[in-house]
């Protein structure tokens, strides 16, 4: 769209002038595209409107001035002509170019009506002829699926006539085949027949035959002539044997048979002896190819077995003496059955390398000459494992002594596996090597898991001896000293040590990969397996018990110390100072041995835990080959843990009697019949915890601390709660010994709420609880006797309950200081 209007703009008048003088220029091109009838509308809206709207504004503004107004600036009136004038302006239409665009809008809708019957007939043109086209199409379509399936046809009728022709060519063949093969073998049985008839002309005469079985040229087609007349015979004699007597043509038959079945056994020995003769020649000789043709004819003669047999009993190796003493000497040297096991290994060594490269060297005269190499080189190991190398081992191995048990190195079969491993790679056959190696062992590895156990038990003692020697210097070097001191100082020396129980797991180690060694089948194995890991659970299981208990004498020498200074009541001042100076001595002692016996339970869990893992790495899976070997060994584990587990248990026991002897022995010595009933002097209470309490938190805290260093998990929590349990027993005993006054009342409460804040680092519920009911308790001696009945108000029912059954002792004292009407009114 287009539009021409005036460059300049003077005025308002002006300015509406122009607009409404200007025309609305339209092209066609307005309409290409994507024309739309609402974009021109608004097109022709936002670029006019703003136009006329401020005409619109300007002639209100001049309206308004002329209506309020008629008077001009100087004074006059205005002119009726110039009122018209401003009439009609404001009378005139607001869209001026209206008639104008419709009028091409018009024109542009009859275009475009045109335009589209136009492009709705040029496609019913394209329609018509693309279904002419279409028709064409499939009517060709048509044609060419017919002349396919006549060529299917064809194809079929000729694939089954070339089917058709071909069976009957292969039929012709087999037929003709057949034929040529009964031919061939009637041709054959006719000759065999006849040199059947030469071989049964009369027993042990020879001398008839055809020049066939003479021609040392022709020697192997008469070896294969005469094992197949022997094939025959054989089985015919087989059939007819037990029938023979019973009819005269079969008798007759039966024993011409067996006369040619006698001679050609003999034929077939001479000529396996002449082969065998000839081919020692060629061996001494080196003629490999006729050796070759040798063994390939006796390998008709029983597979071959007296030729490879025969080869390998003729080896150097197997028939010179010099050979197999020169061996002992290499092995064993000139000290004999006491030589070193170096020079045993090394001699090893040296004689095995030396068979190897001589079977090495058959080998390749073996795979040259024999058709089936394979079996010769089977039969030529074995033959060396049975003679040779059984000569030598024979001569070192010697039935162990469980005293001085020799290294494995010495008994050779670690080398001899190896020699095995290099026989393998030259070639052995179907020879099952490892397994005649194992049976050249056999008698010795049947009795190792007893030397094995033995010999751990050996190494065990000796560990407790040098144990206990060390011990002993120890304390003979720290000099006399007094018997308490002593008694601890021997328990540290002989605590349970972890890299102990490590050494113990690196025996097993070491006795389990024997085993892997020695035993080649799962099952046994795994049979040698769990009986050397009971080894370790029973010698770990007597060293922790060992050192707990030796932990316990601590605890026992203690007790015996605390038992020897109670004395009575009447005493004077001087025994009884001596006294408590011994009961200090005492409990020193007790709180070193609780020290050292907390150390030995957590050695302990470190040496179950290190056993435990060494079970789950190294010796289940071992197991598995056998039923029921791992859940044995698991209980066998569980059991003997169980056993230090009930020694330990008792020693924490002990460590619970000697804690609670030492606050017994604190609160009856520290604690002042002043403390919870101090005078009525007017001076204000004491809030601070009394001296006994003092002492004894301080002594908790000190003793304790290796028990939360040194225990874990379920052990720490049960320890700790049966302690506090104890010590609320004994805490509850000893303050109903005492009378109580409001201000003794209150200090009582602030002993509970000291002893209460050092028992919540037990992190146990149940004394939290027991602690929190006793300071209610104490509330009873401080608030009013009218308060009473209020004063477990809001406290839980059990607690409640409990209060109500342990204050009946306290109250006794606590109503002996009130009135008769304060009694009469508290029962009421």
């Amino acid at each position: 769209m287009k539009e021409s209007r005036d460059g300049t703009r003077g005025g308002r008048v002006s300015k509406s002038s122009s607009i409404t003088s200007l025309p609305l220029m339209l092209d066609l091109d307005d309409f290409k595209g994507d024309f739309s009838f609402d974009a021109l509308f608004g097109n022709l809206v936002n670029e006019l409107l703003p136009s006329f709207q401020e005409e619109d504004a300007d002639s209100s503004e001049a309206q308004s001035g002329t209506v309020g107004n008629d008077v001009l600036p100087s004074g006059h009136l205005r002119a009726p002509s110039d009122a018209a004038k401003f009439a009609q302006g404001l009378f005139s239409p607001l869209f001026p170019e209206v008639d104008a665009l419709l009028s091409i809008f018009k024109d542009s809708c009859r275009e475009l009506i045109d335009l589209r019957k136009q492009i709705d007939a040029r496609l019913n043109n394209l329609k018509k002829e693309v279904s002419v086209q279409d028709s064409k199409h499939r009517k060709t379509l048509s044609e060419l699926e017919k002349g396919v399936d006549g060529l299917f046809d064809s194809f079929a009728r000729l694939d089954s006539r070339i089917s058709s022709v071909g069976q009957t060519a292969a039929k012709i063949g087999d037929h003709l085949q057949s034929a040529d093969s009964q031919r061939e073998t009637a041709s054959q049985t006719i000759e065999l027949i006849k040199y059947l008839m030469e071989f049964n002309s009369s027993p042990g005469d020879l001398m008839e035959l055809s020049p066939l079985f003479s021609d040392d040229s022709r020697v192997a087609e008469a070896a294969s002539i005469a094992q197949k007349l022997r094939a025959f015979a054989d089985e015919d004699v087989g059939r007819h044997g037990i029938a023979v007597p019973s009819v005269m043509g079969n008798a007759t038959a039966g024993k011409g048979l067996e006369v040619a079945v006698a001679n050609l056994q003999d034929y077939c020995n001479e000529l396996e002896n002449r082969l065998l003769t000839r081919f020692d020649a060629a061996s001494q000789r080196r003629e490999l190819s006729t050796m070759a043709q040798c063994a390939k004819i006796l390998s008709q003669f029983n597979r071959g077995t007296s030729a490879m047999q025969h080869y390998v009993a003729t080896r150097p190796m197997f028939i010179d003496v010099e050979i197999m003493n020169a061996d002992a000497r290499l092995v064993l040297g000139d000290q004999g059955s006491q030589a070193s096991p170096s020079n045993v290994a090394r001699g090893l060594s040296s004689v095995y390398k030396e068979i190897t490269d001589t079977v090495r060297k058959e080998a390749s005269t073996i795979m040259a000459v024999f058709p089936s190499p394979n079996e010769v080189m089977s039969i030529l190991v074995q033959r060396v494992l049975e003679q040779r190398v059984t000569a030598v081992l024979d001569k070192v191995l010697v039935k162990p002594s469980l005293v001085n048990l020799p290294p494995v190195e010495k008994g050779g079969l670690l080398l001899t596996q190896e020699f095995a491993r290099d026989l393998r790679a030259v070639g052995c056959g179907d020879l099952d090597i490892e397994g005649l190696i194992e049976s050249l062992f056999l008698s010795h590895i049947d009795e190792y898991p007893d030397n094995e156990q033995a010999c751990l038990r050996q190494l065990y003692q000796a560990k407790m001896e040098e144990l206990r020697a060390e011990s002993h210097q120890q304390s003979e070097s720290s000099g006399t000293i007094g018997r308490s001191k002593g008694a601890s100082i021997a328990s540290s020396q002989q605590q349970i040590s972890v890299s102990v129980v490590t050494e113990f797991v690196q025996w097993n180690e070491e006795a389990i990969s024997r085993c892997t060694l020695f035993s080649s089948q799962p099952a046994t194995l795994a049979t040698n397996v769990k009986a050397v890991f009971t080894c370790l659970l029973d010698q770990v299981s007597q060293y922790i018990r060992d050192g707990l208990e030796r932990a316990r004498d601590g605890l026992n020498d203690a007790a015996a110390l605390r038992e020897r200074f109670l004395l009575g009541t009447n005493i004077s001042r001087r025994v009884a100072a001596a006294a408590a100076s011994a009961a200090e001595a005492a409990a020193a002692a007790g709180e070193s041995s609780f020290k050292t016996f907390m150390v030995a339970v957590q050695r302990c869990a470190s040496s179950v835990a290190i056993v435990q893992q060494y079970f789950a790495k190294s010796i289940s899976r071992l197991l598995l080959p056998v039923d029921g070997a791992h859940a044995a060994s698991c209980e066998e584990m569980a059991t003997a843990m169980s056993r230090a587990e009930g020694v330990a248990l008792k020693g924490l026991q002990q460590c619970i009697e000697t804690v609670m002897a030492e606050v017994e022995r604190l609160l009856s010595t520290e604690q002042k019949a002043t403390d919870y009933r101090s005078p009525d002097d007017g001076n204000a209470p004491d809030h601070r915890p009394t001296n006994a309490c003092t002492r004894v938190v301080a002594y908790l805290s000190r003793v304790l601390e290796a028990a939360f260093t040194t225990l874990e998990g379920q052990n720490k929590q049960s320890f700790l709660t049966e302690l506090g349990n104890r010590l609320h027993k004994g805490l509850l005993s000893h303050w109903q010994k005492f009378t109580f006054n409001p201000s003794g009342g209150l200090r009582l409460k602030r002993d509970i709420i000291e002893y209460g804040e050092f028992l919540r680092s037990f992190n146990a519920p149940t004394i939290d609880e027991k602690f929190e009911l006793l300071g209610i308790m104490a509330n009873v001696f401080i608030v009013a006797p009218e308060s009473l009945s209020t004063l477990f108000e809001g406290t839980p029912a059990s607690i409640r309950k409990d209060a109500q059954r342990y204050m009946l002792f306290p109250f006794i004292f606590f109503l002996l200081l009130l009135d008769r009407c304060y009694m009469t009114t508290f029962y009421c």
